[in-house]
């Protein structure tokens, strides 16, 4: 698969993400909030919680699932991500947790399956969170 090819099936995915959420009840605060450190794919309001998730989008499931792909040293650097976010917008106090969305294009299917992860990992790192 080109980078190219690669980089639009991510876009689609974040798409169907957001389209997703929304149609939950959350809100999205931002996308693609980008940092030297990194990326979060988006950031929503879930009532007062604030939600950083990942979406991982696939063409199949022969790498692997979506949730097995966020390994320890991708959660450590989404805390390090979404701690810094939380400073920068002066939000240290505000509830937080990190979802994951898994989209999955099974080749035959026109529809994709979508997999939401509600509070898919604990915030992980060297130091505390706060």
């Amino acid at each position: 698969m080109t980078n190219r090819h690669h980089t639009r099936l991510g876009e689609d995915g974040e798409k169907l993400a957001e389209r997703f959420l929304v149609g939950t009840g959350m809100t999205v605060v931002e996308r693609r909030h980008r940092t030297r450190r990194g990326e979060i794919d988006l950031v929503c309001r879930d009532g007062e919680m604030l939600v950083f998730v990942e979406v991982k989008t696939r063409r199949s499931e022969r790498a692997g699932s979506p949730l097995e792909s966020i390994t320890p040293a991708k959660q450590r650097q989404l805390t390090r991500l979404a701690l810094s976010y939380l400073k920068q917008h002066d939000l240290l106090e505000c509830p937080a947790r990190f979802d994951i969305v898994g989209i999955l294009f099974e080749d035959d299917s026109e529809t994709p399956r979508i997999d939401h992860y509600r509070d898919a990992f604990p915030a992980i790192g060297g130091e505390s969170f706060f």
